[in-house]
């Protein structure tokens, strides 16, 4: 259970549930197979292990960790197309008539509905940790779309949910492209060798760069055409690398042998246990992780009124 993404919220309110109540709250809304004319559903699932014994909710500390799944009824685009084609064409040549978008939506839509059952499935799962004493809730997601659903769904559970996008009072494109310009990050950050330059002007180009020296002539005049860095790989400590983006998205997260091997030796034999002692020993590195980066960005925004 290591993150290999993460999207950073921040809670504006304490949390108004306990780990019992959100476990009540997530089994009104539990995920199921699609019915034979359903293109998606989503609810709630147990991030750890299988069956109706399974927690919905898992507790570790004062860490909780919930997961969602996605089903959906995979339908090419093409395939509908050249069905409603082939049955527009058959229409005005037996009918002798043109067939116009009205009529041509409503065979779009029997065209889907006689095609649903037969559509391949495909499931996808999102988890979330929530760590209310730290007011944090950390979705393993690159997408803000696939993330927003997971907390779209757990409002709907809730009633609430107060949380926003983290923002940090500088912006990361310029903290990263004066790491990258002076060859120096902030404390305990090292640059690695990726990274994503972008001219700022319309239209600009886009330089991408990898297993390349950033401290390079090339790089740096790069930099002093005026391109900026709107991606960048870094290591954190002796205990994780990432690629962070402009929009704060922290993508491609690996965590260091030493941490893998440590959760290994805590967790025991059985799955459960390593499940949990990663889990932990992940959100305790965040615990320390998030705050040097924010301090790192010029520290945490707070938008008025909040």
């Amino acid at each position: 259970m290591w993150f290999k993404n993460l999207l950073i919220y921040r809670l504006t309110q304490d949390l108004p549930v306990d780990a019992q109540a959100l476990e009540t709250a997530l089994a009104t809304k539990l995920a199921r197979p699609c019915a034979s004319q359903e293109l998606t559903t989503y609810g709630f699932v147990a991030p750890f292990g299988k069956g109706e014994d399974a927690p919905l909710v898992h507790v570790s500390q004062d860490f909780l960790l919930v997961a969602a799944r996605k089903e959906e009824r995979i339908l090419p685009g093409s395939v509908v197309r050249d069905a409603v084609k082939e049955k527009v064409e058959e229409i005005e040549a037996e009918q002798m008539r043109k067939v116009y978008k009205k009529e041509r939506d409503q065979i779009k839509d029997e065209i889907i509905q006689a095609f649903l059952p037969r559509a391949f499935i495909r499931r996808s799962s999102t988890f979330a940790a929530i760590a209310p004493k730290q007011g944090l809730i950390l979705v393993n997601s690159a997408s803000p779309k696939r993330a927003e659903d997971l907390l779209s769904t757990l409002r709907e559970v809730l009633g609430t949910l107060p949380v926003r996008p983290l923002t940090v009072k500088i912006a990361p494109t310029a903290i990263m492209t004066d790491w990258v310009k002076t060859q120096k990050a902030a404390d305990d950050f090292f640059v690695l060798d990726e990274c994503e330059l972008r001219d700022t002007h319309e239209d600009g180009g886009i330089v991408r760069c990898k297993r390349q020296d950033l401290t390079s002539e090339e790089i740096q005049l790069h930099l002093s055409t005026g391109k900026v860095v709107t991606q960048l790989s870094l290591a954190w400590q002796d205990k994780l690398s990432f690629m962070l983006d402009d929009k704060m998205v922290v993508k491609r997260l690996k965590f260091e042998d030493l941490l893998q091997d440590q959760a290994e030796q805590d967790g025991g034999d059985e799955a459960l246990g390593q499940q949990d002692a990663s889990f932990t020993l992940m959100m305790l590195t965040f615990g320390d992780f998030l705050p040097a980066l924010f301090e790192a960005l010029g520290g945490e925004e707070t938008p008025q009124g909040i």
